[in-house]
């Protein structure tokens, strides 16, 4: 990766090393599991993750908000206690649903992590608290990340310590009017996040706000990379990677 400069010696972290989407997955080993974070520790990449709250608000790592994809249960993760969603495994293997604290203290420092936070909306407040409450007695190097700009601007009010960033994709609109628009959303949530980095789709690379935050010295990290064409691409327009390739190499 052609890493920018930054003079936050806090995000060195972000770009010494790639993140494997919700750990390596693939085959038997299924997404956001302890096997999938086992096997991206085993070749020294960090691990990206996702968070949804419980129902009484503890920081569940599971990617969807519905249970049916990844479970044999149906409905919403956030009508259930965590209680109940540790009695739930994930399909075809005999793990279980688990918390966010239980993941860190499996990881134990020895890679980074990225937490993804899935919250909507402006009520966002349960679940950051759940994370920077888990945080507080993680030593290991996290940074929390989120396409609700709430979710950076909560960290900035309550946990300025903790590294946040803007997950961005600049897909979807098709006309000039709409694609402006999104731009300037996604500025607004800039404005609004005061992220430390980006997590930026790759299919909206090349970018020029992302370009802009890389001369600013904010890291600019790229999902999803799956190929040897987007992994070019991420070379030249970020400064690490997010993927999934069970065929990428052990970190020296």
């Amino acid at each position: 990766m052609r890493s920018s400069p930054s003079a936050d010696p806090r995000l060195a972290f972000l770009v010494r090393r790639p993140f494997a989407h919700r750990g390596l997955h693939g085959g038997a080993i299924i997404e956001n599991s302890r096997a999938a974070f086992d096997a991206a520790i085993a070749i020294g990449h960090g691990i990206e993750l996702d968070v949804q709250a419980s129902s009484d608000g503890e920081a569940i790592v599971f990617h969807d908000a519905d249970l049916g994809r990844l479970t044999d249960a149906a409905g919403p993760l956030a009508a259930r206690t965590a209680d109940a969603l540790a009695a739930l495994r994930l399909t075809g293997t005999r793990e279980h649903l688990a918390p966010l604290r239980d993941i860190l203290a499996r990881v134990r420092g020895r890679v980074p992590v990225l937490i993804e936070v899935k919250a909507s909306g402006v009520h966002v407040a349960q679940l950051c608290e759940a994370v920077a409450h888990t945080l507080d007695g993680y030593g290991g190097e996290a940074a929390v990340m989120s396409f609700n700009p709430e979710v950076g601007a909560w960290f900035t009010r309550h946990r300025p310590i903790t590294v946040r960033g803007l997950v961005v994709s600049e897909e979807g609109p098709a006309s000039r009017w709409q694609r402006a628009r999104k731009l300037l959303a996604i500025i607004a949530s800039l404005v609004r996040a005061r992220p430390d980095f980006l997590a930026y789709d790759i299919a909206s690379l090349p970018s020029p706000i992302a370009r802009t935050m890389r001369a600013k010295g904010r890291p600019v990290l790229s999902w999803t990379v799956r190929s040897d064409a987007q992994l070019r691409r991420a070379e030249v327009e970020a400064d690490q990677i997010i993927h999934e390739r069970r065929g990428a190499g052990a970190v020296a």
